[in-house]
């Protein structure tokens, strides 16, 4: 039996860490297409957004011309609440950007979470960052590091989640 004056016994914990960075990412099947980190203590807002809506069309018009010409690059947003804002809306309409719908509730539906950020997170798990420039620097060497094929894959799976969501009526979470 314990002795209730004894110290409790102490539990080892894991420090998380207090460097945090958010990471903006677009790509398609054929790699990203823009990637920025959203400035320390920057909150992602609708207007912050729609500036990095302005940088993603400019990259798409000089790394994806013939999509920019022909209007076929699609966006796909989730359910973010800068994402479905009315001024997102607007610039989207305005700049005749075709923007996949996402339903509710379906975060497996998103590719950046069922791909992106599992592989990144993959690949930092357990290290240990000092600073937010090498956690941001390590974070870029990983998705330049990932290959076209990557990218087919994802959306590959994409279509797979969309099909198994629509056989169901909206009722799929993940890969069985």
């Amino acid at each position: 039996m314990e002795n209730p004056e004894s110290p409790r016994p102490k539990k080892a914990r894991q420090v998380r860490s207090n460097i945090k960075s958010m990471l903006i990412c677009f790509f398609d099947q054929k790699g990203t297409d823009h990637k920025e980190f959203v400035p320390p203590g920057q909150r992602v807002n609708p207007a912050f957004y729609v500036e990095v809506l302005k940088r993603l069309w400019e990259n798409v018009r000089r790394k994806r011309l013939d999509q920019w010409w022909n209007n076929t690059w699609l966006l796909h947003h989730d359910k973010a609440p800068a994402h479905a804002a009315f001024l997102t809306r607007l610039f989207s309409t305005d700049n005749h950007m075709i923007v996949v719908p996402h339903p509710p509730y379906s975060s497996d539906l998103a590719p950046s979470h069922f791909f992106l950020f599992p592989k990144l997170k993959m690949k930092l798990k357990g290290r240990r960052f000092r600073t937010l420039e090498e956690i941001q620097a390590e974070s870029q060497a990983v998705l330049n590091k990932l290959r076209q094929n990557d990218f087919q894959e994802c959306f590959k799976t994409w279509q797979r989640h969309w099909h198994r969501c629509q056989a169901s009526e909206g009722e799929f979470e993940g890969d069985a």
